[in-house]
């Protein structure tokens, strides 16, 4: 099989890759082999537009943010499903100090948050001591939709092979490359933390965390809005269910599920809502984070058919739709990549 493009991976940087290669019409594969609890596959999904106790504006909001509304809507209508909604979050402040930070940012004029008019409304489902705020220019992109109605796509057009990759069957030449019985121009690792392992980009500074997240049936909660008192509640798809997490885990034996996770968020959910509610899922992943909390994007300074698009991190829903784009035009046009994200930033220790 002759193709331009190898993927590795279809997770959410692999689904973005291959959206706009095809797009562009060009030939590609993907290699993924289904797995059910990787970080694309149990992410909450949520884009939002400030980050960290400070509650500060996140890196790039004015372009990244309407770039992600805009792709999710359209690979949405593409292929008949609900991909993003707009969902404003309401914050309950679980502490003092958090609800004197948020207010010092309204007085500030900030775009996002808002002091919220009725203190009262949630009082009906909620516990909360403190007030509550508002940030607005929320979304949550349903991957629950996405990644399974991509992959069909994929299938459907013989551009997926459902299968582990083996790194050894790879064999590079200096203008093209071989795996199994593929020859391609190009191979682009889109595979989560399997780069950490990878010889050609081992070397990037990759600070992987383990997150945890429950999936909730809470009968009654209405779904217009994501909650927040320490912890996220976010509302999926399907009507009555709740995304609940995340931790962040820097050191860890394992991917798998912790019972002090469990034991803590169930504690925290009995705490918090005044309705019943019934945890249905508990799952885990490994992020592929960034020492610099910055992206891995571009190809390799030495073999330049060996490309990436990794270290998302948690920002993984509203950066990869951006910096695929990116990377589709810097292959097929040679358009620069921003300097930031660029893997070019470590080519001395990639050359090594």
């Amino acid at each position: 099989m002759q193709i331009e493009y190898l993927i590795i991976g279809q997770g959410i940087s692999g689904t973005w890759l291959s959206y706009y290669l095809q797009k562009e019409g060009k030939s590609f594969s993907v290699i993924d082999n289904n797995e059910k609890k990787s970080p694309s596959a149990i992410s909450a999904g949520i884009i939002n537009p400030v980050t960290g106790r400070r509650m500060v504006k996140v890196w790039m909001a004015e372009e990244i943010l309407p770039f992600a509304w805009k792709a999710y809507k359209e690979i949405g209508h593409e292929l008949n499903t609900l991909c993003i909604s707009q969902k404003n979050l309401i914050d309950f402040f679980p502490n003092p100090h958090q609800r004197q930070v948020f207010m010092e940012r309204v007085e500030e004029n900030d775009e996002y948050l808002h002091s919220y008019p009725e203190q009262n409304k949630f009082n009906p489902f909620f516990n909360y001591e403190l007030d509550c705020g508002e940030i607005r220019h929320c979304y949550i992109a349903h991957l629950e939709n996405l990644l399974p109605a991509w992959r069909q796509q994929l299938k459907s057009k013989d551009q997926l092979l459902e299968e582990d990759f083996e790194i050894g069957k790879l064999i590079i030449h200096e203008n093209s490359i071989e795996y199994k019985n593929i020859k391609t121009q190009k191979i682009i690792f889109c595979d989560g933390l399997s780069s950490f392992q990878n010889p050609f980009f081992k070397q990037l500074p990759f600070a992987p965390n383990k997150g945890e997240m429950l999936i909730v049936e809470i009968p009654g909660l209405p779904g217009q809005h994501i909650y927040k008192k320490g912890f996220i509640l976010a509302p999926l798809s399907a009507p009555g269910l709740f995304w609940f997490g995340s931790n962040y885990q820097w050191k860890f034996d394992n991917a798998d599920p912790t019972k002090e996770f469990y034991e803590q968020a169930e504690r925290h959910l009995k705490a918090w809502l005044k309705i019943p509610f019934t945890i249905l899922q508990h799952n885990a992943a490994l992020r592929p984070a960034t020492l610099e909390r910055r992206p891995f994007i571009g190809t390799q300074p030495v073999k330049n058919n060996i490309g990436i698009l990794n270290g998302m991190g948690t920002k993984g829903c509203s950066l990869a739709p951006y910096f695929a784009k990116q990377l589709a035009d810097h292959l097929i046009y040679h358009i620069p990549i921003l300097p930031e994200a660029d893997i070019k930033r470590f080519s001395k220790i990639l050359s090594k």
